[in-house]
């Protein structure tokens, strides 16, 4: 028999990824399993290498209820064949959220869980929307309610005459669908019918609206902005707080879809970036990365065997380093076998990824090409062999130009294999179709060409999908014209930070 695994009662904060804790972190990296709600932020889930399932309770779209009392029991049996589970919540799990149903569950099958704690919706709606619920010159109390009760209740359980008279702030979750009656109770007891009053829709996402009015506005002022759920109704006087934007909606790329084309195992930190600064990242790889094959390693580590004829080491990428030490290790070598030699990177990224193998690059060109990279070497390389690692298609502009320079030998060194993404996927599809993503960024002449067959392909137009493509070099903005594509902005610094500098310098020129 197995042993019986723990379940952990997670919760995934309000929507901003950056608000989960760092213990919800550990659990998931853990996970053999993800259960995770429709208010939980998917992208949480490239955190786990676990099973992901979404098991929401209220339907979104077409997809599939699941039943709070199966989601109870699969809790349970997936314990007891021993795996660890996550059951990730949004917000937090006990506040409005059902977690201590689950936990009554877990401890009637006596199954080992713990509760991970979760922000809850209601501090990131009004923080991320600029006002405070308490505030030493308006208010000392917040009352959290539920605006959608159990509905086999015989009775409302919520005292409306002492929420009327409550001397604080009120929040209402899950209340947007009884509006008008909230609104109305609240004020047939007493509430004055100015008191300030907003809806927070989408808390801390980059779709994040805020819609102010007064308590007896309020219904006519959300029907007019036509919000959804998720939302929270807040009445009170901190309302007024409110700026005309608040911190959060201020950001560059706030409310912006942006795509990414970086392959699946770069991506993370570009998304992180593009989630700083309020915007909404869109993971659509168009090349992928691969080993070599067998064959190909092989020939990788009979160079390997004679690194000494070599003066110079070459990298024109991140994923050239990390296989290139990954086949350096497989053939029973360390950073050791370059000592006698010196390093070159085409720029910081490639460089940065050096470092995390003990070793620094002796040079790297101001301008991050080929070409650059060229300039810099040419007084250098005169008489030496350089070694190149690469991958197994690109442009041969690096071996010709030392070859020109005065290089005895400039070997290619093929460590690993990028091949061509066949088709997008069908999400991404139908964001481009119905006009949803607002840019794509592209960081090689490889991938302005791959995008262009894909939209070809789709038979998507970038006029008509309003699509603006954001460039990382001159050489990749030539590559997206070549295309018959548009460039929208070519990036200053040819790094993916220097894209979203760029876009973002673009949004506010647009605004102003």
């Amino acid at each position: 028999m197995a042993k019986t695994g723990t379940v952990y009662l997670t919760g995934a904060g309000p929507g901003d990824p950056g608000l989960m804790t760092l213990r919800a972190l550990e659990v998931l990296k853990q996970a053999d399993l993800v259960l995770y709600d429709g208010l939980a932020n998917p992208l949480l889930l490239r955190y786990t290498n676990g099973v992901c399932e979404r098991t929401a309770r209220t339907r979104i779209d077409s997809r599939a209820i699941v039943p709070q009392e199966e989601v109870n029991q699969r809790l349970v049996d997936e314990a007891k064949l021993g795996k660890c589970v996550v059951r990730l919540k949004g917000g937090d799990p006990f506040i409005f959220g059902r977690g201590s149903e689950e936990a009554v569950a877990l401890e009637a099958a006596g199954i080992p869980y713990e509760v991970v704690p979760g922000i809850t919706a209601a501090t990131a709606a009004a923080e991320y929307a600029g006002f405070s619920y308490t505030h030493r010159s308006h208010t000392s109390a917040v009352a959290f309610v539920t605006g959608h009760e159990d509905p086999t209740k015989d009775e409302s359980r919520l005292d409306y005459a002492a929420l009327a008279a409550f001397p604080g702030t009120l929040v209402f979750y899950m209340g947007l669908g009884r509006l008008s009656q909230i609104c109305s109770q609240l004020m047939d007891n007493g509430k004055a019918g100015t008191t300030p009053a907003a809806i927070v829709c989408r808390a801390s996402l980059p779709t994040q609206r805020v819609v102010q009015s007064t308590l007896a506005g309020l219904p006519e002022a959300a029907s007019d902005a036509g919000l959804k759920p998720p939302s929270l109704i807040v009445v009170g006087e901190c309302v007024n707080l409110r700026q005309a934007d608040s911190w959060f909606e201020r950001r560059a790329l706030h409310g912006l879809k942006i795509g990414i084309t970086s392959a699946d195992h770069q991506i993370s930190q570009t998304m992180n970036e593009v989630v700083v600064q309020s915007g909404q990242p869109v993971p659509m790889p168009l090349l992928e990365i691969h080993p070599v094959s067998t064959a190909e390693a092989e020939r990788v580590r009979k160079q390997l065997g004679d690194l000494k004829r070599f003066d110079w080491l070459v990298f024109t990428s991140s994923n050239g380093v990390n296989e290139f030490f990954r086949h350096l290790h497989e053939a029973g070598l360390d950073s050791r076998a370059l000592g006698h030699m010196k390093i070159a990177t085409v720029g910081p990224s490639t460089a940065d990824s050096l470092k995390h193998f003990g070793l620094l690059s002796d040079v790297v060109p101001q301008t991050y090409r080929a070409e650059a990279l060229v300039e810099e070497l040419s007084q250098q390389v005169n008489g030496q062999a350089v070694l190149w690692a690469r991958a197994n298609r690109g442009r041969d502009t690096l071996a010709e130009g030392l070859q020109s320079a005065g290089a005895t030998e400039v070997t290619s060194l093929v460590v690993y294999r990028n091949q061509d993404v066949l088709q997008l996927a069908e999400a991404v599809t139908s964001q481009l179709k119905s006009g949803e993503l607002d840019w794509i960024c592209l960081s090689s002449p490889a991938a302005a060409k791959r995008l262009a067959a894909l939209l070809e392909a789709a038979s998507i137009q970038q006029a008509t999908a309003g699509i603006k493509l954001a460039a990382i070099s001159p050489l990749t903005a030539e590559a997206i014209v070549q295309s018959g594509l548009t460039v929208g902005v070519t990036a200053t610094e040819h790094t993916w930070t220097g894209i979203l500098d760029a876009i973002s310098q673009y949004q506010r020129d647009q605004q102003q």
